[in-house]
């Protein structure tokens, strides 16, 4: 599978997964609705462990822009291939988020709460305060992608290709030990902003909820949108700048 063919699949699923247990806890009349915060972390982990079990080994696995720049900037992942990742990320998500409202579109029908119905696609703060918001995607992320840089190999080969650019990604780590470092991060970390630490997740997700025909939907919330953008973009060069001082 090609790379870039595998980053959208891989956070297609990521969203589908992420989003769908948000869209589960949330929404009214689920199977799932008020099962709250710990069901919803542990939902996102284990979306992290299956899009890297499943695309891990044909593309690394980054499934997050923030990851792709701070494995570039820290040297273990080719600059050429950054913008190919990023914009399959950004279909990925979009596309994982319309299915997620597809699949739930029933009890986003009879939901009256557009806030809620939002939340099944992007974050938001608890409390809103743009300097702690951005400070808190900044080092989610940061423990995120340090993380990886600290504990994966140096390097994975690309789709099996001994030709192709060797890369650094999520699947380096193995799918399990990245699926309970993000439950970890949303346990400890998440309950401020809802932990983006992936602009694709939230950005992407965010752009379907423009683009569907949800009835009484409400605002996406744009005038926040681009804290988990920056954040984590920031939080992933902060990753690779502590990395490289001490390498």
């Amino acid at each position: 599978m090609h790379p870039y063919a595998a980053e959208f699949l891989g956070t297609l699923i990521l969203i589908l997964l992420g989003n769908g247990v948000v869209a589960n806890v949330v929404l009214p009349q689920t199977k799932g609705s008020g099962a709250g915060w710990l069901v919803i972390t542990f939902g996102w982990g284990m979306a992290v462990f299956v899009a890297v079990w499943c695309v891990g080994p044909f593309s690394g696995a980054h499934i997050n822009p923030a990851v792709t720049l701070g494995l570039a900037s820290a040297g273990n992942f080719s600059w050429e291939l950054v913008a190919g990742y990023i914009i399959a990320q950004m279909a990925g998500a979009i596309l994982g988020a319309m299915l997620v409202y597809l699949f739930y579109r029933d009890h986003y029908a009879v939901c009256d709460d557009p806030g809620a119905k939002l939340a099944t696609f992007a974050t938001a703060p608890a409390i809103l305060r743009t300097s702690s918001n951005l400070l808190c995607e900044i080092i989610g992320t940061a423990v995120l992608v340090l993380a990886v840089l600290m504990a994966a190999a140096p390097t994975i080969e690309v789709a099996g290709d001994s030709t192709a650019p060797m890369t650094l990604g999520l699947g380096s780590l193995g799918a399990l030990p990245v699926g309970l470092l993000v439950f970890s991060i949303g346990l400890s970390l998440g309950g401020t902003t809802g932990y983006a630490i992936n602009p694709a997740r939230d950005l992407g997700p965010r752009i379907a909820h423009a683009l569907l025909p949800i009835p009484g939907k409400g605002d996406g919330d744009w005038g926040y949108a681009w804290i988990p953008v920056v954040g984590p973009l920031l939080g992933g060069l902060v990753a690779a700048g502590v990395f490289c001082s001490f390498a």
